[in-house]
């Protein structure tokens, strides 16, 4: 789909969602009380990580404020289609509720020709839920010391650096091209399906680097297997305020910060949407989850409907850019 055209259908997310088709709008017509049985939160990362965290933090709120089970349910793989793919099978009666990162709402679209659904189609945003910040690293024993010899072996030529992601169209992998666009240089790309092998595949120096959250990185770095090269902020972490930022430690001003919306399925009756979004609002303003997600290197986000079809836009573009320059391709 031309870009223009997809730009458009997502700035009319909120509103076409709303409507749905016919015959889900008729449940509307009939209401179970919400909600009536356990609530599913899928997430597609796998356990430990960052948005798993989050999520759990997010269930347990849930959980006490509507007196129903609300289970974390983990689907990591694809870049959020596996978990999508199953979630939009399901009835829009707001017992199903998806973590959607960028890439499910706005590189996916882009970058794949056939996905087992479509946003504006089948997605109600509801609100922002996190944003984190990504830090570069390196195995513990590699032989890039800093950000700068990274970019010195990388500008001799194509592939002599390579760089992990958690797979095609991933904010991980995004996040690196467009650093590597700003930097200009051309790095190799070896995609995995799961976080740990990843990990364990830079610590061991099968592959140069990584981007991934301080959280997720955390034990490996701990046991000296990963090592921080810098943080893609405009300001050095709080936690660790001895990892400087990409400029500082001589790269181009990058901000790497994946974030992720709750979202639920399209033809959700209009009451229940609203009641939804109240509880979410007040889940997300808790204290206590917001410490919990500020332990996990996550801000907590909340927000309105249209401020999930805004960001998306803004991934939109950029990753329209990195596909006009042939730094991603369509599959």
């Amino acid at each position: 789909m031309p870009r223009r055209a997809w730009l458009a259908r997502a700035g009319a997310l909120v509103a076409a969602a709303g409507l749905g088709s016919t015959a889900r709008s008729s449940w509307a017509t009939t209401p179970e009380p919400f909600p009536s049985r356990p609530v599913r939160l899928v997430v597609p990362y796998s356990v430990g990580l960052g948005p798993d965290v989050v999520a759990r933090g997010l269930a347990e709120g849930l959980s006490a404020a509507w007196g129903q089970p609300v289970w974390v349910d983990n689907k990591p793989g694809g870049s959020g289609t596996v978990a999508f793919g199953e979630v939009r099978r399901t009835s829009p009666d707001g017992h199903t509720l998806f973590v959607a990162d960028s890439a499910t709402l706005a590189v996916n679209p882009l970058l794949h020709s056939h996905l087992p659904y479509d946003p504006p189609r089948d997605l109600l945003p509801l609100t922002l839920l996190f944003r984190a910040t990504f830090v570069l690293w390196v195995g513990g024993a590699h032989r890039f010391r800093q950000l700068a010899d990274l970019l010195d072996t990388a500008r001799r030529g194509r592939g002599q650096v390579s760089y992990a992601s958690l797979g095609y169209g991933h904010p991980s992998h995004v996040a690196v091209e467009a650093f590597a666009r700003a930097a200009q240089l051309q790095l190799l790309h070896v995609p995995f399906k799961d976080a740990g092998l990843m990990l364990q595949a830079v610590a061991g120096g099968d592959v140069d680097f990584t981007t991934v959250s301080l959280n997720s990185a955390a034990g490996l770095m701990a046991a000296g297997r990963l090592r921080p090269l810098a943080v893609a902020a405009r300001e050095r972490l709080a936690a660790q305020p001895a990892i400087p930022t990409v400029a500082q430690a001589g790269g181009p001003p990058t901000l790497m910060h994946p974030w992720a919306a709750l979202v639920t399925l399209a033809g959700t009756p209009q009451p229940l949407q609203s009641r939804l979004q109240r509880d979410l609002a007040q889940v997300l303003g808790s204290e206590a989850l917001r410490r919990l997600a500020a332990q996990a290197g996550f801000e907590i986000t909340p927000s309105s409907p249209s401020a999930v079809t805004q960001r998306m836009q803004e991934d939109m573009a950029q990753a329209q850019a990195l596909l006009d320059e042939g730094r991603l391709t369509r599959q």
